[in-house]
């Protein structure tokens, strides 16, 4: 019955910042009212709210990028307070082993976490990882607490903290970035029973891998929390489980994460929030198991690129082309991340940020003539091309 913040509400976090409303919510003794107040560069006070079932819940009016603010929820005889609150853009990061991969497993890792230190308000914060068998109204715990760089980065996700890095240096307020992902984990654990009744997918994994358990404990618990968009890394543990049915399972899970983030935090984060995502790198030489290119042409729906009519306000960090055979993680660990990262910042700015001419598609060809000699293909942007003598790269 003690006033207390949920558990992914914390000092040094980000809040999502204006046009949208940030929504804060917590236990207290029932019955009771709790006031928010907001203290820093701008001052507010909610009106009060009674504490039901344990819980209550304030949505914030919205607040412009910026602070540091302190956040106090006071009931009559007691109160709660964050520090160090900064308001800014809200990313959840979430996937398998590749998004959990750590930036001090990458290349260059200890260059890049002294560099760390100049990004004092980007933010991270990373849930344990835990499995339900029904939706959860709270994580059951918390991995990484809200830091300020550099601490605990160098166990937290590389493509999610490169990202939110580089966004930063393009838009010059806060990022929030909150990882909730698990290693080896099919698309069916993280999605709700809802979206897999779409695509009639039955259970027949256990632990980790079981229908919606990580949906359950690691993405339910965070829908009341308004984010600006969602980043994904995910789609090696599918190459062989439910493979046929991931053009079905991918999509659907989107836009179910899109329905819920949504009414979870009353219509603040958007109804279709950005959704960028990494294609399959290549970790086999010769091989001619089929499985990861089936995979990366299912993570566009089987229509080649993204955004398309079915994925639409999505993104793709192409990385076919940056395998590493010698990665000591197995090459099936990539130790570039800053190469994905930056290309999912390019996707980001276009499809989330709506900014004109940034070259995150393509090329596509707009202009093919043939004859008996020759094949002349015209493309809509400038491309090299490497010949040898018998094949030819675009």
């Amino acid at each position: 019955g003690n006033l207390r913040f949920a558990s992914y509400y914390g000092d040094h976090m980000v809040l999502q910042k204006s046009p949208e409303k940030a929504v804060l919510w917590g236990y207290g003794p029932e019955g009771a009212h709790v006031t928010v107040f907001l203290s820093g560069p701008m001052q507010q006070k909610t009106s009060p709210v009674s504490v039901t079932k344990g819980i209550w819940r304030v949505t914030l009016d919205p607040v412009e990028a910026g602070g540091p603010y302190n956040v106090t929820a006071a009931v009559q005889k007691s109160t709660a307070t964050l520090t160090d609150v900064l308001f800014g853009d809200v990313w959840l990061c979430g996937g398998q082993s590749n998004m959990y991969f750590k930036t001090s497993q990458i290349f260059n890792a200890s260059e890049e976490l002294v560099l760390a230190a100049k990004y004092p308000h980007v933010r991270t914060f990373m849930a344990a990882l835990n499995l339900s068998k029904t939706e959860l109204t709270d994580l059951i715990q918390v991995e990484l607490p809200w830091s300020v760089p550099t601490a605990n980065l160098a166990e937290f996700s590389a493509v999610c903290w490169l990202f939110g890095r580089y966004m930063y240096e393009n838009l010059k307020y806060p990022i929030g970035l909150v990882e909730s992902c698990w290693g080896g984990t099919p698309v069916e654990a993280w999605s709700s029973s809802r979206a897999l009744q779409q695509c009639g997918l039955e259970q027949t994994k256990n632990g980790p891998k079981e229908n919606s358990v990580l949906w359950n404990a690691m993405i339910h618990p965070l829908l009341n929390m308004t984010i600006k968009g969602a980043l994904w890394y995910q789609g090696e543990e599918n190459a062989d489980y439910h493979q046929e049915q991931y053009n079905c399972s991918f999509p659907a899970m989107i836009d179910d994460w899109r329905m819920a983030f949504h009414q979870g935090s009353g219509g603040q984060t958007a109804h279709d929030f950005p959704f960028g995502f990494v294609q399959l790198s290549t970790y086999k030489k010769a091989s001619t198991d089929d499985g990861f290119a089936n995979i990366r042409w299912h993570q566009t729906a089987d229509v080649g690129f993204v955004p398309n009519p079915r994925m639409k306000k999505t993104f793709m960090a192409v990385a076919l082309d940056l395998p590493d055979e010698t990665s000591p993680y197995g090459a099936i660990h990539p130790r570039d991340k800053q190469d994905v990262a930056y290309r999912l910042t390019l996707g980001a700015r276009a499809v989330a940020y709506n900014e004109k001419d940034v070259p995150f598609l393509g090329p596509f060809p707009n202009q093919i003539l043939s004859t008996r000699m020759y094949l002349n293909i015209t493309y809509d942007q400038t491309v090299s091309v490497t010949p040898s003598k018998d094949i030819f790269e675009v």
